[in-house]
């Protein structure tokens, strides 16, 4: 069978493959495709790197703000003594390490002593808190249990006084804010912040 030009030129056409523009398209269309997905993933590991950290920022905040109340509700400590030293009060102005609460029962104050392990052991890095988990073998309580130590995280409790809508200071309420802060490596410092109001009433 005998090919006209025109068959040959129809059949030379559908035959035809894509141009050096297309396929640069093309490749570019990809690319970007794939650093959004390389992005996506990058984020989400840095999410799970940090999430142990996270949860007890959050955790040692949320302690911090509640020991606060406990202390009012049970007169245990006077509403005047609640604020930050430089004011007159019990609590430690700026970032302290995570030390365990003395005789008065609340954290961030003057008096705050050492932690040890359940098995008495003060805990490494002058007795910044920390915690043994299970080991490798996934047993606590045996020889290779890990002691986790919290000595790169600080906690900042601050005070500041609340205002009436005439302007003048409220002398029954006190704003409290608990910030807790960690750095790890290769992430940037993160803060954990739990604000609450206390007032001179039970």
């Amino acid at each position: 069978m005998k090919l006209t030009k025109s068959t040959r030129r129809t059949q030379a056409a559908k035959q035809r493959g894509f141009t050096l523009i297309e396929v640069m398209i093309a490749i570019a269309v990809m690319s970007i495709g794939l650093l959004s997905v390389v992005a996506s993933i990058a984020a989400a590991l840095q999410a799970t790197q940090s999430a142990q950290e996270d949860l007890i920022a959050r955790q040692k905040a949320m302690e911090a703000l509640e020991s606060i109340y406990t202390a009012r509700n049970s007169q245990q400590v006077a509403f005047a003594a609640i604020n930050n030293t430089a004011s007159g009060g019990i609590f430690l102005g700026g970032a302290q390490p995570l030390l365990c609460a003395g005789p008065d029962g609340l954290v961030g104050t003057g008096d705050d002593i050492p932690c040890t392990t359940s098995g008495g052991v003060t805990c490494p890095h002058a007795g910044v808190e920390c915690w043994v988990l299970p080991g490798p073998d996934g047993t606590l309580g045996t020889a290779d249990d890990v002691t986790y130590s919290l000595a790169y995280f600080t906690r900042t409790i601050s005070f500041n006084q609340v205002f009436l809508s005439t302007g003048a200071v409220n002398p029954n309420m006190m704003a409290v804010s608990v910030s807790v802060s960690y750095t790890k490596d290769g992430l940037p410092k993160r803060t954990f912040t739990v604000n609450g109001l206390i007032s001179s009433y039970n």
